[in-house]
């Protein structure tokens, strides 16, 4: 197969991918992860005290996880040797403790590299550990989904977890550089294409390695506009699952920003949601919890909004219907914000759960029969209608339970009008009120 390769000269270090060529021969050349790899970096420490632990290295796509794991076996003289959990199976892994032992026999260490390891299931994770325990070999698992979630317990005990930052607009700028000294020719933008071209690769190294290549193989000598680059080039689709952590991400930076009143910042993450192809009628669900939960009688109107976006997209449809559920956002973010009645029933859970099954107090029972008319119910109730306040300021909770105090509402929008009401009744709890009607309608 390799003259084969050779045969057709794909061998040659110029027909490689850009990407591939410009791969860093040293950790030093690593860029964009310098809370690992600088003077104090975690694997830099780690290096400096002699050791290599076993590493899953989280992180986007495009940040350096398979270079970085390269890197380090040549660097501590560790064979390196390599799988995907997309295409490997069982028999795959066997081989490879298989050949680590025999290296291990004749004095040679090595390095399994693991990519995408979140995608084996737990027994085939469980089959790592004794190959780690024992030392056979050093695991290096690169993973883009949190290990908290994806991976067994057992395994991440064994494993120290590093994060990997996706690159900045600075350390993509230094690839594109680094990219056109190797090609000898700058590419061929204008200054604010240059800049859409690194926002095109939205913090993946790779991608933009690959764009670069893609413009300096187009024979042009005038270089392109923002407009032009779009048509030319095409941008990468955000990274978004919408069943895994990316879409906890999103939805979780939406609800603090409605939270925290940034309209701005929850509008940018709405629209990274739609974009990225989220179910509108999800964050439709959301924001009625947020009118709720968040904002309650501060605003009686937020619950009201939020239904009725999520009524208008149910008849719209997409793309006229984002707008309603934007108007919302909106409103939700501007919107007084009070958490007092999401409170309010925790205290009343908890008490009830603390006073188990005390009976109402019998002056606020109905008596539907003789027997229950002898044995007191309805006996001293005061029918509030019929008193000169429309307030009997009677004790409703049960007889051996004191009143107590689950809701306080927030002094901010509607919900100080609500607490001067309560201020008022407390006041006329202090007077007893006389019932003055002469029938009571039926409870």
């Amino acid at each position: 197969m390799s003259n084969l390769f050779e045969a057709a000269g794909m061998d040659q270090g110029p027909l490689r991918p850009l990407a591939e060529r410009l791969r860093p021969d040293r950790l030093d050349q690593v860029i964009g992860q310098d809370h690992l790899l600088a003077e104090n970096g975690a694997i830099s420490r780690m290096l400096e005290g002699g050791r290599l632990a076993s590493l899953v290295l989280w992180g986007p796509p495009g940040s350096g996880k398979t270079t970085i794991a390269r890197l380090l076996a040549a660097h501590v003289g560790l064979h390196f040797e390599q799988l995907s959990a997309v295409f490997s199976g069982v028999a795959d892994l066997r081989k490879a403790f298989a050949a680590a032992g025999e290296r291990r026999m004749s004095g040679q260490g090595t390095l399994l590299f693991v990519d995408e390891i979140h995608r084996f299931n737990r027994s085939q994770q469980d089959g790592f550990l004794p190959y780690v325990e024992d030392g056979t070999i050093i695991l290096i698992g690169a993973t883009t989904e949190n290990p908290s979630f994806e991976l067994n317990a057992a395994l991440l005990s064994r494993c120290q977890v590093l994060v990997l930052n996706r690159l900045d607009d600075d350390a993509l700028e230094e690839l594109l550089s680094r990219a056109e000294a190797a090609a000898e020719k700058k590419l061929p933008l204008l200054e604010e294409a240059r800049h859409a071209l690194r926002a095109m690769a939205d913090g993946d190294g790779r991608f933009v390695l690959n764009l670069a290549e893609e413009l300096l193989g187009l024979s042009t000598d005038d270089p392109l506009d923002v407009a032009q680059l779009s048509q030319t080039l095409q941008r990468r689709a955000p990274v978004y699952d919408k069943a895994q952590e990316g879409h906890y991400n999103l939805i979780s930076a939406l609800h603090k920003s409605l939270r925290g009143s940034d309209v701005d910042a929850a509008l940018y993450w709405l629209a990274r949601m739609l974009t990225a192809g989220e179910q509108p009628l999800y964050i439709a669900r959301r924001l009625v919890r947020f009118a709720v939960e968040d904002i309650g009688l501060a605003d009686p109107q937020a619950l009201v909004q939020a239904n009725g976006a999520k009524d208008a997209y149910d008849f719209l449809g997409s793309p006229e219907g984002e707008l309603a559920i934007a108007q919302a956002v909106i409103y939700l973010a501007t919107a007084p914000k009070s958490n007092a009645a999401y409170e309010a029933l925790s205290r009343a859970n908890r008490a009830a759960r603390e006073t188990g099954s005390l009976m109402p107090p019998k002056h606020i029972l109905n008596a539907p029969t003789g027997l229950m008319k002898e044995l007191g119910y309805g006996d001293g109730y005061v029918y509030d209608h019929g008193t000169e306040e429309g307030f009997s300021g009677q004790d409703y909770f049960p007889e051996q339970m004191p009143r107590q105090s689950f809701y306080r509402p927030a002094e901010r929008g509607f919900e100080r009008e609500v607490g001067k009401r309560m201020a008022y009744w407390d006041k006329l709890r202090g007077k007893p009120q006389k019932d003055t009607s002469e029938e009571e309608p039926g409870s």
